[in-house]
């Protein structure tokens, strides 16, 4: 079924209402803020964002004799938009209830931008990126290249991670073993795994303790398989591959924090298909490209868009095998998006 295309004045109107909506939302929560204050408030604590819902997020107290329970949270009008893994100050108040008075800054933030292509933030203070992918569905070289620039550009280290690895076979194992191959040559850590077999987790295990780690990927690539394994008994839901397309369905609605027990986080994000790149400048891809580092500035011209210019370094460096074609394409088929829309 081809996807029906929205006129100006449908867009218009659909906006309108999402911005009415917006609106009342904040409005009631204004109230319910006030309420709040006008009762008997704990004091200020410091709090971890576990979990984000509309105009409300979860905060597990982090001190006092509160530390580890959770907390429904209202937040003050004057606040940015928090997410999950945000550090906060917040004032317990009634029934599980609290207001959150200030953030503390972040050390890093992973975003991609909305439907409207405004930069939206998904995770913060992460350290670890993982990207995974599976067998089925098919994994593409240029949606991995797209985590890895948006890991580049956040200052957040990534890590590969093959999912479903007990559905290698002899149709798909040579082009697998083609596609990682490049990764493994540029020196991207990366772990074969089964979330259903159980092989490799315990290897993967010991590479998040002590970090705080997002997992991003396409819908199906078996995330939430992944969680459930890491963490028994938290039971995120499981989709199954769409018989039509053969893509995932999506299964986790909201980005939730989870804590490990030696140590460490994992924010388990909503599943997407692609992972827009509208928030970077070609110089940001370019960067993401870490084998171009060395060559990068060394073209005959200046302005060179590394396409047919003589004396280009990078095609130089593709011609003698210093680049892989795979990547090279990526590179392109994603410089050739940046001003287009990308959801």
């Amino acid at each position: 079924m081809a996807k029906r295309h929205l006129t100006r004045r449908q867009n218009w109107r659909i906006e309108k209402i999402q911005e009415e909506r917006a609106t009342r939302a904040a409005k009631r929560e204004n109230r319910a803020v006030e309420e709040l204050e006008g009762s008997d408030l704990g004091p200020e604590q410091n709090g971890l964002v576990i979990a984000h819902f509309g105009v409300q997020v979860e905060v597990e107290a982090l001190e006092g004799e509160q530390a580890g329970q959770v907390h429904r949270c209202h937040l003050r009008a004057n606040l940015p938009t928090l997410v999950t893994g945000d550090r906060v100050v917040w004032r317990a108040g009634h029934q599980g209830s609290g207001v959150i008075v200030a953030q503390v800054p972040r050390s890093s933030e992973l975003c991609r931008p909305d439907t409207r292509g405004l930069l939206k933030p998904v995770a913060a203070n992460v350290d670890l990126i993982v990207i995974v992918f599976a067998p089925l569905p098919h994994p593409h070289a240029n949606l991995i290249d797209r985590y890895l620039i948006a890991a580049e550009h956040a200052g957040i280290r990534p890590l590969l991670l093959l999912n479903k690895a007990d559905l290698i076979d002899e149709q798909n194992a040579a082009g697998l073993e083609s596609l990682l191959s490049v990764y493994r040559q540029l020196g991207y850590p990366l772990l074969e795994v089964s979330a259903h077999g159980g092989n490799g987790m315990q290897d993967l295990q010991t590479r998040l303790d002590g970090h705080v780690s997002v997992f991003v990927g396409q819908s199906g690539v078996g995330k939430s398989s992944l969680v459930n394994s890491l963490l028994p008994g938290i039971d995120t839901r499981v989709g199954a591959l769409s018989e039509l397309t053969g893509k995932g369905t999506h299964t986790t609605t909201t980005a939730r924090l989870f804590h490990f027990p030696r140590g460490g986080e994992l924010i388990d994000s909503p599943g997407i298909r692609e992972f827009g790149l509208g928030h970077v400048s070609r110089d940001d891809v370019e960067a993401g490209f870490i084998e171009f580092a060395d060559l990068l500035g060394t073209c005959r011209f200046r302005d060179c868009k590394h396409d047919r210019e003589p004396g280009c370094a990078l095609l130089g460096a593709l011609e003698e095998g210093r680049i892989h074609p795979q990547r090279m394409n990526s590179y392109r088929h994603i410089i050739a998006g940046l001003n287009e829309p990308s959801y």
